[in-house]
């Protein structure tokens, strides 16, 4: 599946990464998963990883249902939630430019597109320097 995603819990982060071609349809369905999933909770930081997409579909209609989706699960909660696109490439770039339109003029959600690791990570208020540090350190 070109999305997956991992709660991690004790830090209040989801991580989600993309490759490939991102699609809607699979990113509905692994947000649909996450809604479900008991470690979700309300003000949970998002660092999205598109450092591997090649590419995302333009089913635009189906885009703007998915950020729907999640509009109804960010906007309204008694807590901001932070939304970190790691997008260092350019197809991550053209990605991350049309869902960061989609989340203007709500003051729910912060959301910034980064071109390093670092700066992604330092957005979230995460020690540390590397995704990959990151993760290493959940195991």
């Amino acid at each position: 599946m070109p999305v997956s995603f991992r709660i991690l819990p004790d830090r209040g982060l989801v991580y989600v990464r993309y490759s490939g071609i991102a699609g809607a349809r699979e990113s509905q369905l692994a947000f649909a998963q996450y809604m479900q999933h008991p470690d979700c909770r309300p003000g949970q930081k998002h660092l999205v990883d598109l450092s591997d997409v090649i590419g995302f579909e333009n089913d635009y209609g189906r885009l703007m249902e998915l950020q729907a989706l999640k509009a109804e699960h960010f906007v309204g909660q008694p807590v901001e939630t932070l939304l970190a696109y790691f997008a260092p490439g350019v197809a991550a770039q053209q990605m991350a430019a049309f869902v960061l339109r989609s989340w203007q003029g709500r003051d729910e959600i912060v959301a910034r597109v980064l071109l390093t690791e670092a700066e992604t990570l330092a957005f979230l208020g995460l020690p540390e320097r590397s995704i990959g540090a990151l993760l290493e350190d959940q195991f």
